[in-house]
């Protein structure tokens, strides 16, 4: 696989540049100092992967990736010192249409590298979807189906009583997974899973730190943190990014949905103030996945749909009572 560096620092990119070269079988074709850089050397020789850093003097990585991905579009993965530490530029970075993420090897004290592995275990990850054969396209899995069906409700005010009619209207054998984003302080959190569950055919019950998300079963988000997917299959919660006002986020969990969940994705978002879930269901219309908001008539507080529908983030604007049976006809038993 041909690979491209974009990292303003000569230290940073000459430890990756040996890592892949010692690592791997992969090649590099050139190292960029600066986003306007890598853009140029993309649209010259295009790599398979590009490596890109975050933080670099004038553009950033978020919007040199989002550049390339517009004009040349290849693998992006973002390496960095701590991506733990840089969630928020992460996901958006991601939802600029970078694949992944990965932490950068370090020197240590003896001249040699650390965390080096799991630089070389993404990059063969990638180089089996990528085919320069086709176009320089990135090939994603072939079916999203394969890895199951997820339907996610995101609200704020006025939430929990449109949660209830959604669920009301969902039948009792609904082949999809569930999973509730609602503002909540969060000593109510069980208090409005025992109250759904009273309104729904289908099991409500608080998400938990390694839950799997299961066909027709609802998980609300529980804590004052963030609801996120881990892995493909297992949700966790976490406090980045810190900056967010809402904890649990609507983004924050419709980003990791983006960059984990390999099976169709329905994205809900119900009435609310503010502009919650209004990016994150950006990504995901974008990627493939299809996406729904309460219309203004219905609304409680019309703020975070519309924001959804400003950003062409909804595919369709329904009434409320109209959410859970389009659901039942996008996901249909059988």
């Amino acid at each position: 696989m041909k690979i491209g560096i974009v990292n303003d620092t000569m230290l940073a990119a000459e430890v990756l540049r040996r890592t892949i070269i010692a690592g791997s079988q992969h090649e590099i074709i050139w190292i960029a100092r600066s986003g306007e850089e890598a853009i140029a050397r993309c649209a010259k020789d295009l790599p398979d992967a590009v490596l890109m850093d975050l933080v670099m003097p004038g553009m950033d990585g978020i919007e040199a990736t989002r550049k390339i991905m517009a004009a040349t579009p290849c693998a992006i993965v973002v390496v960095s010192g701590n991506i733990n530490d840089q969630s928020a530029q992460v996901f958006e970075a991601m939802g600029a249409g970078a694949l992944d993420a990965v932490n950068a090897p370090v020197v240590n004290a003896s001249g040699g590298f650390d965390n080096t592995k799991p630089l070389i275990q993404k990059l063969d990850q990638i180089s089996k979807i990528v085919s320069r054969a086709d176009s320089n396209t990135v090939h994603m899995p072939a079916s999203r189906t394969d890895r199951g069906r997820l339907v996610v409700l995101g609200a704020s005010a006025g939430g929990p009583a449109a949660l209830a009619s959604v669920l009301t209207d969902l039948p009792k054998d609904f082949n999809a997974s569930i999973i509730i984003v609602q503002h909540v302080d969060p000593q109510f959190a069980a208090g409005l899973a025992n109250w759904l569950n009273h309104h729904s055919h289908l099991p409500v019950r608080l998400a938990e730190e390694g839950d799997r998300p299961q066909p027709g079963a609802v998980l609300v988000a529980a804590r004052e943190e963030h609801l996120v997917f881990t892995s493909p299959n297992r949700l966790g919660y976490t406090r980045v990014p810190a900056e967010y006002s809402y904890r649990p986020s609507v983004d924050v969990f419709l980003k990791s949905v983006n960059h984990f969940w390999k099976g169709e994705v329905i994205a809900v978002l119900l009435t609310g103030m503010g502009r919650d879930g209004a990016e994150g269901m950006r990504i995901l219309r974008e990627n493939g996945h299809r996406t729904i908001a309460q219309d203004r008539q219905t609304s409680a507080v019309f703020g975070m749909p519309k924001a959804a529908a400003d950003l062409k983030a909804a595919g369709e604007i329904l009434a409320l009572d109209k959410i859970g049976a389009r659901l039942a006809n996008m996901f249909p038993v059988g």
